[in-house]
């Protein structure tokens, strides 16, 4: 009996965390996405934009249309629902009335898949600007199945033109599993221009109001982020504006570089080196480097000695 009166106590401690609306109790659960819905959708998407790369996707010679319509069907339907559920979040909890969230999804949802011939022409540009600049790459068969940049930029041109659509929440929702998948981070706000490549890829961060240029490269651990955040008077950071660096096309950017601020330009053509912190614009043309650290050899018989007499 003493049992069961502490686990009712519990309960009602739990209870009584849940009474406010918002933050980590939303009462209203049922009208949010479902990322278990989301993420079928989005797979279907990518099975369109590339064609015979999916496991159990196949399709003969002659049936292109009946295909992709099906596929397309499919994408949608399940799309149409998830993106209401994303505007009416949107309508009640912010504003605290419903307005036409089906018509909105069903612009958004249009325009998104309207976008996938575009999107397809951009992700082979991608792929040839991965394999014309990484030496080690067999073939496009080889980066489209095995290199995580692929994904991470697909996942971004498809959650980019979300974005642009005012969509709530699914954008963030379809980046953030890639983003756990390839360990790139791209914030679906960023403007990314053709011939995009990540080498490697591991701990890139791309901030959402960065912009980028054509045929730029960069390599893992770079960081494309805000300086300085803005506070209102009540210290609160003030949202929007723009918070994180351009780079103009023919940009190179080598490992573990940081570029920071919303001013920050790093002009057409010019190399950052690897390990560099920059804040300030870089002209066209440049090359930033750090000068190389002086590098000691011990031979192998004063080591002891040196370790014993603190030098290392």
């Amino acid at each position: 009996m003493a049992k069961r009166s502490k686990f009712n106590e519990l309960v009602r401690k739990i209870v009584s965390t849940m009474t406010r609306r918002g933050g980590i109790s939303y009462l209203s659960g049922a009208s949010l996405p479902q990322r278990e819905h989301v993420y079928p959708a989005v797979d279907k998407l990518f099975v369109l934009l590339f064609p015979g790369y999916t496991q159990g996707e196949r399709f003969k010679a002659g049936e292109e249309e009946l295909f992709v319509g099906r596929m397309l069907g499919e994408a949608r339907a399940i799309l149409l629902e998830q993106v209401e559920r994303c505007f009416h979040y949107c309508c009640v909890v912010k504003k605290g009335k419903r307005c036409a969230c089906a018509a909105k999804a069903s612009r958004a949802v249009d325009g998104v898949l309207e976008a996938l011939p575009g999107i397809r022409q951009m992700l082979k540009d991608d792929v040839r600007a991965a394999y014309e600049g990484d030496p080690a790459a067999k073939s496009y068969e080889e980066i489209i199945l095995s290199y995580p940049c692929i994904e991470a930029i697909a996942t971004h041109r498809l959650a980019h033109e979300m974005y642009k659509r005012d969509v709530p929440l699914m954008p963030r929702i379809i980046s953030e599993r890639t983003h756990g998948r390839t360990g790139i981070d791209i914030h679906p706000g960023a403007r990314i221009g053709k011939s995009f490549f990540i080498d490697h890829g591991t701990g890139v961060v791309i901030g959402e109001t960065t912009v980028i240029g054509d045929n730029v490269k960069i390599y893992q651990g770079v960081t494309l982020g805000a300086l300085s955040f803005p506070k209102d008077e009540r210290g609160r950071v003030i949202k929007g504006g723009k918070r994180h660096p351009t780079l103009e096309s023919g940009v190179t950017i080598y490992a573990g570089a940081t570029i920071l601020g919303g001013k920050t330009v790093i002009g057409k053509g010019a190399v950052v080196g690897g390990n560099v912190w920059i804040t300030e614009s870089v002209s066209a043309g440049a090359r930033v480097l750090l000068k190389a650290p002086e590098q000691m050899i011990v031979p192998h018989n004063q080591s002891k000695r040196c370790k014993k007499n603190s030098e290392l």
